[in-house]
């Protein structure tokens, strides 16, 4: 069985415990305006264009993103890190795009995963058929499920899709006592006003089970991304998030109990 990814990531440490290595799968149901990995969008391999500068010429060559691999190829590469895996006590990490977008290999790679023994995660937008993420659940240590919006007609403008199935889906991962991390990027102007932060506390408050949020605020690394795609960016001309309203965030969900960080 194939899966189409686009990168795996060594030695990460912003997705989930530990030192981790993350695999990014390609193909994504939504369009986030803020989407700062534009190629993780289809599931199709592209072509993209890197320019280089050596002294006064420049260079240009096309590569492509995205490559086919097996699940036993893929177990092979994730488990290379096995030795930073257990002095850390992390793991692998399916990310995206949308892993479960290929749910099928996605649930094989993960059985692969548990029967060798490794920390799982998985990070996903909740958009995704209910059964599969039940199933994949089943092999799942941890979650990082990302919240965009929760007023409905918001969350369609800036995702292209409604948010009542990964509402949905993420009652069903609390009901299942799985353990769980919330993640918010955090935009000015779009999901950053006082009313939908109080949405949000109240959320996570009615789940009545621990859970951490971790904040990511806004930046504009994947504009040349755009760009070299030949991608419309629908926040061009958005500034990175500001720190200091990032860390007004976070301090208002501690002190409303919810464990916050900056990720």
């Amino acid at each position: 069985m194939d899966a189409v990814i686009f990168n795996i990531k060594r030695f990460a440490v912003n997705d989930g415990p530990g030192i981790r290595s993350t695999v990014f799968f390609k193909g994504c149901p939504l369009r986030c305006w803020w989407c700062h990995n534009p190629e993780s969008q289809s599931t199709e391999i592209q072509k993209t264009q890197k320019t280089y500068k050596i002294s006064d010429r420049t260079f240009i060559e096309q590569e492509d993103v995205g490559y086919k691999i097996s699940s036993d190829n893929l177990l092979n590469e994730i488990e290379k890190d096995r030795l930073f895996f257990e002095q850390s006590k992390g793991g692998v990490t399916f990310s995206g795009g949308e892993p479960l977008m290929q749910a099928d290999f996605l649930l094989d790679i993960i059985k692969k995963c548990k029967e060798k023994e490794l920390h799982t995660c998985v990070d996903t937008c909740g958009y995704a058929n209910t059964d599969n993420l039940k199933d994949i659940a089943q092999y799942t240590d941890l979650f990082l499920y990302d919240l965009k919006h929760l007023d409905n007609a918001m969350h369609k403008k800036y995702t292209h899709a409604d948010n009542s199935l990964i509402l949905k889906n993420l009652k069903m991962l609390i009901e299942m006592d799985k353990k769980i991390i919330i993640r918010m990027a955090l935009i000015e102007g779009i999901n950053d006003s006082e009313k939908h932060l109080e949405k949000i506390k109240n959320l996570i408050k009615s789940f009545n089970k621990k859970i951490e949020l971790n904040i990511l605020p806004y930046h504009s690394l994947g504009k040349e991304k755009y760009k070299n795609l030949e991608m419309k960016n629908p926040l061009n001309d958005m500034p990175n998030m500001d720190r200091e309203k990032a860390e007004s965030v976070v301090k208002y969900f501690n002190e409303n109990r919810i464990e916050t960080i900056i990720a």
